[in-house]
């Protein structure tokens, strides 16, 4: 592959994270999900949640991109990651 090609994919490969941090800066309504509710997501983006050292339930977000190509994010409730830690 010569410097050219090699230069032009890393430009491409560039864009495309570019592209992928500014839609999560970008933002967008957050919908509670609901059981049953249908997701379609092409890609994820984040998902978050609040930081807790007990073993609770937790609202988490997920954001993500759809088949669309449009930014959506969903919330939903999860236990919180301290609970890998507890038996």
């Amino acid at each position: 592959m010569n410097t050219r090609k090699r230069f032009a994919l890393a430009a491409l490969a560039l864009c495309g994270f570019t592209g992928l941090a500014q839609a999560s800066d970008v933002n967008v309504e957050v919908v509670p999900y609901e059981y049953g509710m249908r997701l379609d997501v092409a890609k994820v983006i984040s998902m978050t949640e609040p930081p807790t050292r007990r073993c609770e339930v937790v609202t988490a977000n997920m954001r993500y991109i759809n088949k669309a190509g449009e930014l959506a994010e969903i919330s939903y409730q999860k236990h919180a990651q301290a609970c890998m830690y507890e038996n």
